[in-house]
């Protein structure tokens, strides 16, 4: 629990100094790599086998969403390694920002999870060439405070838009997220075949949403304070919300069994095509975190799942079990997962959000 609460101490102050300066590097250390990343993965937990190797951390610099680090490097910010997820690849490929990955230089390649692997344009183009190394995954999910919603007010995801719970939910300022709650809301499990009809329903629910929203949080530390602080009883957030609400002695609950299910997501790491730094340290930093040891933190600490399957094989299934990761297949069947959407069906979700936030 220290842990943790240093950690969300030191994100706070991160994330503040970000927002005064949307270049500036947050966590100086090793000046020789740096990781445009979401505040939080600096945790050396992460990567203890690169500072030994190294001598220090990496230099991290943070973003908020993908978009805003998407607008970043493309306006000419400067980084070495990003950390964007499955739905954000494509567009951050097609639009030159990335070199290839050389596999060959990555230890334990060939145990990353066949089923993320084999996501259509993800981590490989059909050309043969890798372009994004996973490493996260996980949930955004219906979480709720159990002192004060009875479950059963929370079996659907379309509590989001009962009136009942006006002022009292937060989901996050994410276009994926947001998207990916209203299109299961509308029973769509799929969303690179939503069609106009599909869209349209999905954004009215997020209308409704809106008007019980009292804020849409922008990280784990943020969500985590409207959780613990009571200022939000019921949330669309990542499995971390929970762990660490729980851990701070909040009665926080993440409920998987909701009559439309979860979504799911993967993160991990690409190389940017005007990496200033070392990249043979990058490699190294691509090693260290996908180190099999490391599932252990993810999970135990964060609730995540490693996209290393060696690495979740090595996790104590007692752990696996609390963390939901013992039989993943229970909940398949109700996950929308977040693959690459097409471009022109992301934009529009960009800028229809964007309206539905400003209440039209």
């Amino acid at each position: 629990m220290k842990k943790l609460t240093r950690r969300l101490t030191l994100t706070l102050a991160l994330t503040g100094a970000l927002a005064a300066s949307a270049a500036a590097l947050a966590v100086a250390a090793d000046k020789d790599l740096i990781v445009f990343d979401w505040s939080g993965y600096e945790d050396p937990s992460f990567h203890p086998k690169y500072v030994e190797k190294n001598g220090d951390s990496p230099t991290f610099a943070f973003f908020g969403d993908e978009d805003e680090a998407f607008e970043k490097v493309r306006s000419g910010f400067k980084a070495d390694l990003g950390h964007p997820c499955s739905q954000s690849v494509v567009k951050w490929r097609e639009a030159g920002l990335l070199q290839p990955l050389d596999p060959s230089k990555i230890t334990g390649w060939k145990d990353l999870n066949p089923g993320i692997m084999a996501m259509k344009d993800l981590a490989t183009t059909s050309d043969g060439k890798a372009w994004f190394m996973p490493w996260d995954w996980g949930n955004t999910q219906l979480t709720y405070n159990t002192s004060k919603i009875d479950a059963k007010d929370v079996q659907s995801l379309k509590a989001f838009a009962d009136p009942k719970f006006k002022g009292r939910v937060s989901i996050g300022d994410n276009v994926d997220d947001a998207y990916a709650l209203a299109s299961l809301a509308i029973g769509l499990k799929d969303w690179t075949k939503m069609t106009d009809d599909q869209f349209k329903q999905a954004s009215d629910f997020l209308r409704q949403v809106h008007k019980n929203v009292r804020s849409y949080w922008t990280d784990t530390t943020d969500v985590v304070q409207l959780l613990s602080g009571g200022e939000v009883d019921l949330a669309w957030a990542w499995n971390d919300a929970t762990v660490q609400s729980v851990a701070a002695g909040v009665p926080i609950m993440a409920k998987k069994d909701t009559d439309e299910g979860i979504s799911t997501w993967v993160c991990g790491y690409v190389l940017f095509k005007e990496a200033p730094g070392n990249v043979d340290k990058a490699y190294d930093y691509l090693n260290a975190v996908n180190d099999p040891e490391t599932a252990k933190v993810l999970v135990k600490d964060w609730g995540y799942g490693q996209a290393n399957a060696k690495g979740m094989a090595g996790v104590d299934q007692a752990v696996l079990k609390e963390k939901g990761y013992d039989d993943v297949q229970k909940f398949i069947d109700k996950t929308l997962f977040q693959s690459p959407v097409p471009s022109d069906l992301k934009l529009k979700m960009i800028a229809e959000f964007e309206k539905i936030k400003a209440g039209y």
